[in-house]
């Protein structure tokens, strides 16, 4: 989805660990208006400890409505429709 970013913040809770440690994220839609869309994503350790966190608020416009974007289900984890080329 195209657009305009008009924020976007990184928060760091703790340390993550070392190197070769492995994080997990999850991203989530927090809202979706006809303009503007709200996103948040949460690192977390391998002990399920917030070890970051970061916000990105975007203007969308007319993008948010457009019928070639990619649909997901509620969990965001299956494509239900996607209309760009097969490989």
């Amino acid at each position: 989805m195209t657009g305009l970013s008009t924020d976007v913040s990184t928060s760091f809770v703790r340390p993550a660990g070392t190197t070769g440690d492995t994080l997990f994220a999850k991203a989530t839609l927090t809202s979706l208006g006809r303009q503007v869309a709200y996103t948040r994503v949460d690192f977390m350790n391998a002990n399920g400890d917030l070890v970051a966190y970061g916000t990105h608020t975007k203007y969308v416009g007319k993008s948010a409505t457009d019928p070639k974007n990619v649909k997901f289900s509620d969990d965001g984890e299956t494509i239900l429709e996607d209309d760009r080329p097969k490989d």
